[in-house]
């Protein structure tokens, strides 16, 4: 009887009424809606008219449709989906290499039995204070390294970072209890056998959350591509469509230059217009990046949870 009562009032503690239920529901559609509503909304302007948007400015729901914009854009198929594919290749290889390394140089630092850890820790920590600057970094990577005019060059400059490192040692420090790692050596098992076997099952939150970060690092990135790329056939996504817009710009600019009826041409270049088709098709497959990680959080709160 005291089970079963101790039940009903957990259960009585638990539940919401349907009022509040309803309320809550209200809220998180609203709150959701607010979030989407943007996204939305540079995608009807992204198919206005460019006359109708320069009349009439932004709305969700547009007087005139043109698809002039993604037209433009997809003038060069072929450059568009090679793009694409740049841009992919990177963003996997990158983070791929990223995480590994992250984790390879984070681990040693997070163990109190590491000789030299302060010293490597403030070697990465120092990093972040003070760097040698862009000239010395362009010269190394393009003259010594002969990092130039590959994919390589798109991946290499950006596949450490301080803060990913620092924040993965703080996790192993916090989370990898030294008892754990001990009765595992005790057992006779090596340091890279507990490294891939223990450690890595046990970090799956700091893995997904530096492979996000990363991921979206390398998809958003097109300064890389400014410094080191000049062949066309190696141009990124964001690099290419930074191009595209350009063009567009000493397009119109030629056009206001010009003599003759030039309003009536102008008015049927997608300016505006452009700058959010290429917002849409920037967030593309990225979009669907942080529900997959998210998996990986949830499950990795349930690793190495023991019951009671």
């Amino acid at each position: 009887m005291k089970l079963e009562s101790k039940k009903s009032s957990t259960l009585r503690i638990n539940s919401v009424s349907p009022s509040v239920n309803l309320a809550l529901n209200i809220f998180f559609a609203v709150y959701c809606l607010m979030c989407i509503a943007p996204l939305i909304l540079i995608f009807m302007v992204s198919i206005t008219d460019q006359t109708s948007l320069a009349i009439n400015g932004y709305s969700f729901f547009p007087s005139k449709i043109s698809f002039d914009a993604y037209k433009y854009l997809f003038s060069d198929l072929g450059k568009l989906f090679r793009s694409y594919g740049i841009t992919i290749f990177t963003c996997v290889v990158g983070t791929f290499f990223c995480v590994l390394f992250t984790m390879l140089y984070a681990y040693p630092i997070s163990r109190k039995s590491f000789k030299y850890r302060n010293f490597f820790s403030f070697f990465i920590f120092f990093t972040m204070l003070f760097q040698g600057g862009l000239v010395p970094w362009y010269i190394l990577y393009t003259k010594y390294l002969r990092l130039q005019n590959n994919l390589i060059a798109l991946i290499m400059p950006a596949v450490m970072n301080a803060f990913y490192v620092l924040v993965t040692k703080t996790f192993f420090s916090i989370n990898i209890p030294d008892s754990v790692l001990e009765a595992a050596r005790i057992d006779g098992a090596s340091e890279f056998r507990i490294f891939w076997q223990i450690v890595i099952p046990m970090s799956t939150p700091v893995i997904a959350t530096i492979a996000l970060f990363s991921s979206l690092n390398y998809w958003n990135d097109w300064y890389l591509c400014l410094l080191y790329i000049n062949d066309p056939k190696y141009y990124n996504l964001q690099y290419s469509m930074y191009q595209a817009l350009r063009s567009l710009q000493f397009l119109t600019s030629s056009l206001a230059s010009a003599s003759g009826n030039v309003s009536s041409s102008l008015a049927n270049v997608p300016g505006e217009t452009l700058r959010m088709a290429m917002a849409i098709l920037g967030i593309g497959p990225i979009v669907f990046a942080y529900p997959f990680f998210q998996r990986y959080f949830i499950k990795g709160l349930t690793i190495g949870a023991v019951k009671g």
